[in-house]
């Protein structure tokens, strides 16, 4: 028998609205899910960062936070365990994932450098964008098939990076990114394999190798559950073997930190370190506190760890697997498999009348609202439709909308009911229709764009 490895100890009421008013607060909200208030939301959806809930030990230890501006004994707590988990010699906190991404890219960053990775999630894409660097993504081939079952379609097109690779001077390419798991690819985990053989084109033409490490939990137990040779290995040690393969990491730790806060960058490499804590000093705070809180460093060094308990990630990775079982009961179009923190529907497939330039998810997810009150997001033309320089727009090969299943949030009554209302804009989604943006700003439009029906 299943069920959660934790008791309840605090409610929160969430709020049961009507049709009509909602259809009145979307539109008050330019049809943006990001517009609206958290107030007249029924199921947050819209993200798994930063929305989970803490454990009775995190917050004990948010009690015993050491707020000292320099050297609080708080971050050396934080620093040890992001040290046993990943092996590096340098940790530099930041006050989110994106915080460390601004500033790495800031270094490597710049006109004329091309940094390739598995998929590059919105932020991170905006970040290289923004110094005038481009962004490169080679999933796997196989991602693209999202009917189609197979055990790691987050994994990196091994060929078409060493193309790329051979193909630019190590000039041009200052780092080569992985993310795991693979959140714009459908929130596939990525082999230990790929991993490694990732690390050693790097290292063969010279070039550092990250890993985007927000969901780095999860993608281990999935090489646990399905990659031959770690069934006995614990996640711990699948982890640290991991981020073996890697000169530094990044990380939002608002998702497999289990914190509402929080990010770092991890590294061996010297120069990279010390020039990162220059920018940090200047834009986030002091090297010991990076924009946080100390309490927030007290969370989430145990955040880090009960994210490894066995326990607990069999129980998150079979919440997200039943409301897409669900959902496949009621032939809502889903990408297969099933992922480790978000359910992700085939907007193609699910209003296959609505072409790609009327943002097919977006509808999707405003009906999804409409009908239930749960807030969703789109991936597809509207969050990646637009090119760094703001003047064209892009196809990208995915149209999803995304489920994002908060940490320790939700039963699975909750999430019964969001099948039902999904499963019931599927059997009308003939009368979905087109979206068009009346603004937008360059980067990140996603966030605070307008939108229209057609």
């Amino acid at each position: 028998m299943e069920f959660e490895p934790f008791k309840i100890k605090v409610v929160e009421p969430i709020p049961i609205t009507t049709k009509e008013y909602r259809l009145k607060k979307l539109e008050e909200a330019h049809y943006n899910l990001f517009l609206l208030r958290s107030d007249d939301i029924t199921i947050d959806l819209l993200t798994d960062s930063g929305t989970g809930a803490m454990s009775s030990k995190q917050w004990s230890a948010l009690f015993d936070g050491d707020e000292a501006y320099a050297g609080s004994r708080s971050y050396f707590k934080f620093e040890e365990v992001v040290q046993k988990i990943t092996g590096f010699k340098h940790v530099i906190p930041t006050h989110q994932g994106r915080a460390a991404e601004r500033i790495v890219f800031s270094i490597l960053g710049g006109k004329g450098k091309l940094i390739p990775s598995n998929t590059h999630f919105d932020t991170t894409r905006a970040n290289i964008e923004f110094t005038g660097a481009q962004a490169f993504d080679f999933p796997s081939p196989i991602s693209f098939r999202t009917d189609e079952i197979a055990d790691f379609k987050g994994n990196m097109d091994l060929e078409r990076l060493e193309d790329f690779l051979r193909s630019h001077s190590r000039e041009e390419i200052p780092l080569v990114m992985m993310t795991v798991t693979n959140n714009s690819g459908g929130g596939q985990p990525v082999s230990m394999e790929n991993i490694r053989r990732t690390s050693e084109l790097a290292k063969k033409y010279g070039i550092p190798f990250f890993i985007d490490c927000c969901r780095f939990a999860e993608n281990a137990y999935f090489i646990k559950m399905r990659e031959p040779g770690y069934a006995d290995k614990n996640v711990m040690e699948i982890a640290h073997e991991m981020f073996s393969y890697a000169d530094g990491c990044l990380m939002s730790a608002k998702k497999d930190g289990l914190s509402n806060t929080g990010g770092f960058i991890a590294t061996n490499l010297d120069e990279l370190a010390r020039r990162a804590r220059d920018l940090l000093i200047i834009t986030e705070g002091f090297v010991t506190y990076g924009g946080l809180a100390r309490r927030d460093l007290e969370t989430l060094a145990v955040g880090l760890l009960e994210a490894l308990d066995e326990k607990y990630l069999e129980y998150r990775i079979n919440q997200v697997r039943f409301l897409g079982n669900k959902l496949v009961e009621k032939d809502v179009p889903i990408l297969l498999p099933i992922g480790g923190h978000a359910i992700y529907l085939d907007a193609k497939r699910f209003a296959p009348h609505i072409p790609p330039e009327q943002f097919p998810g977006q509808s999707i997810a405003c009906e999804i609202y409409i009908q239930g009150g749960v807030r969703t997001v789109e991936i597809g033309s509207l969050m990646f439709g637009k090119d760094g320089d703001g003047q064209r727009e892009l196809r990208p090969p995915f149209e999803l909308v995304r489920l994002a299943i908060p940490r320790r949030v939700y039963t699975n009554n909750h999430l019964q009911y969001v099948a039902d209302v999904v499963g019931e804009v599927y059997r009308n989604r003939d009368k979905l229709r087109g979206m068009k943006i009346t603004y937008q700003t360059q980067f990140l439009r996603h966030f605070t764009a307008h939108l229209e029906y057609i």
